[in-house]
């Protein structure tokens, strides 16, 4: 993509780079945030769909565990050096590093779905363990060197703890038995060493090195001569063990740099990741979103903030406006006029950020079913562009630009101008604006005006793939209303705007007589439609508000019959139930009552069995009108799924269930284990299992059945 310094500069894209920086955790990292720049489509889709996924992360519970790093930059610059050794800190830093990767790498795959693109960049990188594990044999989680790291280093340490205990004993010893020699202090610590505080009068009464003398020559501060020799000794094995850690850090260093190329990896995946945080954060803070992205030429924006607008407003409590427009093949340039400060500048760059952002891989935030698609160049003349270095009027400057637009402008790209044609005569400076717009509209560029001639929305309205627009402006109160009204010409409030700000009244009057008649008239026929528009829109507003309260209501009311008739339907099942069970019952107890009475089991189990044989019809002949009114469903539902792939996905899922099945069946059936007959409660078990059969064992009988018609007891 193309566009200059200056472009970027009055879309004000190096101030909202400003505001990601300090969501970056590294220095290279904010400083690549504020070189970034409009990249190639595929590039930059990949970008927002990594940020768009990080996003996501922020709503969820599934954190991404991606912490505050130190780069290594430096150490991969320098460990290749023959024989050098790097420090304590960078060991840690390229543990910390390949500790992160190894985290990220065991993350993703647990949540694929919600991060596909994080996961297949992660899942490229080579994770060698082998890292940590090396820098683990040789520091502790201090940062330290482990004694352990070397046989010659544990020796080493073992004699240094020797003689400092050497020395302490010895000392305590020495101090004890010249007390007499000793000043108040008795002692002190010159150089690291403890020092005996003797009397300077005594001084050739202590046997050992004299290390200093005090200030007033009163004191003379001797170490003992039974602490030197394990004091020289001290020092010669601590040389040792520096030269020992040395050599081990040498020998360390030497074996990480065969992993550089890993190493490096890992740290431009981490800046990479990292700026995509970044990049995920302001979004979260300014509602960014990622849109549609089309690869036809389809631009809706839809509720579109300016998202520095968003965040000065948001911390001054002050209220934001959207806005919303469409950009196609078919409707190119969208001509906004209206009265100044009624919001038409900042729609240009609303519009001109929105796109840089886009292009440059971040979320920007519009409504959720917007729609954008990539420009090859954005071309914007916004704002005074006087130039006292040049010596250029602003005419000259905005001509000076203009000249550039004409050259480069072409069907991929999009202008950003405001105040088109002003700066000069306005017939003349109509007439040359009129020029160029005629010019861009065949060039087949896309773009977006502002302005105040009449002659300009006039050539709009007659070219078919423009459109005029409007500021909406409260013609009463004059209070700008700060929304875009598509499809007609605003009014610029000219005189409005003047008796509002106190401007004398006979000084309007007179403007008034000195101006075309007719320019006046279209000037209020403007005035008027607009306020009429606007009074339609808010009307239409407040019916489509009504309307969907009452769709709201009617479905919660269908909701609710719903519910009412299945409960009904559910209640009058349990009555039946229930009544029937009573009348069973009834029939027992008179069972009961005529055996007691003398009738004779014969009799009474004949009568008995009448009733069970009842039952049973009426339970075969309700399971049969229940099986028909399944068939009906069953047949209503077939008749609804008519494409072959959701047929097919049932299968699949009949399929996997009857396989799950058979795979729990295969754990629990054995011979020896208790079943029965799916819908039956007789209990039996099973004797024999033989190809797709089992016996099952009832005690008095025995019965051959398939084994998915089996339940496990």
């Amino acid at each position: 993509m193309k566009i200059n310094q200056t472009d970027l500069n009055e879309l004000e894209f190096p101030e909202l780079l400003a505001e990601i920086v300090p969501f970056a955790y590294a220095p290279k990292t904010a400083d690549r945030i504020m070189n970034l720049l409009p990249m190639p489509i595929d590039e930059a889709e990949a970008a927002l769909k990594k940020t768009s996924e990080f996003l996501t992360s922020f709503e969820s519970d599934n954190a991404i565990p991606f912490d505050e790093y130190e780069d290594i930059e430096e150490e991969l610059r320098l460990m290749h050096i023959e024989n050098y050794r790097l420090e304590n800190k960078s060991f840690i830093k390229i543990k910390q590093i390949t500790e992160q990767i190894g985290k990220l790498q065991r993350f993703f795959p647990q949540f694929a779905e919600a991060f596909p693109s994080l996961l297949e960049e992660v899942q490229d990188l080579e994770f060698r363990k082998e890292i940590i594990d090396k820098v683990d044999k040789v520091f502790n989680r201090f940062g330290e060197v482990k004694s352990e790291a070397s046989a010659t280093l544990k020796t080493l340490r073992t004699e240094i703890q020797y003689a400092r205990k050497a020395i302490d004993e010895n000392f305590n010893r020495s101090l004890s038995s010249n007390s007499d020699f000793l000043e108040d202090i008795r002692e002190s610590i010159i150089d690291d060493q403890r020092v005996l505080a003797v009397k300077s009068g005594f001084k050739k009464r202590v046997a050992g090195r004299v290390l200093g003398i005090s200030k007033t020559g009163s004191i003379t501060y001797i170490q003992p001569e039974s602490v030197v020799k394990h004091y020289f000794k001290l020092r010669e094995n601590q040389e040792e063990e520096k030269k020992e850690i040395d050599k081990i850090l040498r020998a360390l260093t030497s074996e990480l740099a065969e992993y550089k190329p890993q190493l490096s990896d890992y740290q431009a995946y981490i800046f990479d990741l990292d700026m995509i945080r970044a990049k995920a954060k302001f979004a979260e803070r300014v509602n960014g979103i990622l849109p549609k992205i089309n690869r036809h030429q389809t631009l809706r924006l839809k509720e579109a903030y300016h998202p520095l607008l968003w965040i000065r407003n948001k911390n001054e409590n002050k209220a934001i406006y959207s806005q919303s427009l469409t950009l196609t093949e078919h409707n190119r340039i969208i001509c906004i006029s209206g009265p100044n400060a009624g919001g038409k500048s900042i729609t240009l760059k609303t519009v001109g950020l929105l796109q840089l952002m886009i292009q440059s891989g971040i979320l920007v935030p519009v409504h959720p079913k917007s729609e954008m698609f990539f420009f090859d160049k954005i071309m914007t003349d916004i704002g005074d562009n006087q130039s006292i270095e040049n010596h250029l009027s602003t005419y000259s400057s905005r001509l000076k630009k203009m000249s550039g637009m004409i050259r480069e402008a072409d069907n991929k790209t999009l202008l950003l101008i405001d105040e088109f044609g002003t700066g000069s005569d306005p017939e003349l400076g109509g007439a040359l604006a009129e020029s160029f717009m005629e010019y861009f509209y065949d060039k087949k560029s896309f773009g977006i005006i502002t302005t105040h001639y009449t002659n300009i929305k006039l050539v709009v309205e007659q070219l078919p793939a423009a459109t005029n627009a409007a500021m909406l402006f409260d013609e009463h109160s004059l209070e700008p209303l700060y929304k875009l009204e598509i499809g007609q010409a605003g009014s610029s409030f000219t005189f409005e705007v003047a008796e509002k700000n106190k401007i004398p009244a006979f000084i309007i009057k007179n403007a008034r007589k000195k101006v075309e008649h007719d320019i006046v008239n279209l000037d209020k026929t403007i005035v008027k439609l607009q306020q009429e528009k606007f009074e339609v829109e808010k009307l239409k507003t407040n019916l489509a508000e009504t309307r969907d309260s009452v769709e709201d209501k009617r479905d919660n009311l269908q909701k609710l019959n719903e519910q009412l008739q299945q409960k009904l339907f559910s209640f009058q099942k349990l009555y039946e139930d229930e009544h029937r069970k009573l009348q069973f019952g009834n029939k027992i107890e008179n069972f009961i009552d005529s055996y007691v009475k003398g009738k004779s089991r014969k009799d009474v189990v004949k009568d008995f069995v009448k009733i069970l044989e009842q039952e049973k019809f009426r339970k075969l002949g309700a399971d049969k009108d229940e099986s028909k009114r399944l068939q009906i469903v069953k047949r209503k539902i077939t008749q609804q799924l008519k494409k072959e792939d959701i047929q097919e996905k049932i299968a699949e899922t009949h399929e996997k269930l009857e396989e799950k099945r058979q795979a729990e069946r295969a754990v629990w059936m054995k011979e020896g284990q208790r079943v029965r007959i799916a819908g039956s409660t007789s209990v039996g078990t099973i004797e024999k299992i033989s190809r797709n059969k089992v016996i099952v064992n009832y005690g008095t009988f025995k019965t051959t059945i398939s084994p998915d018609q089996l339940e496990r007891i």
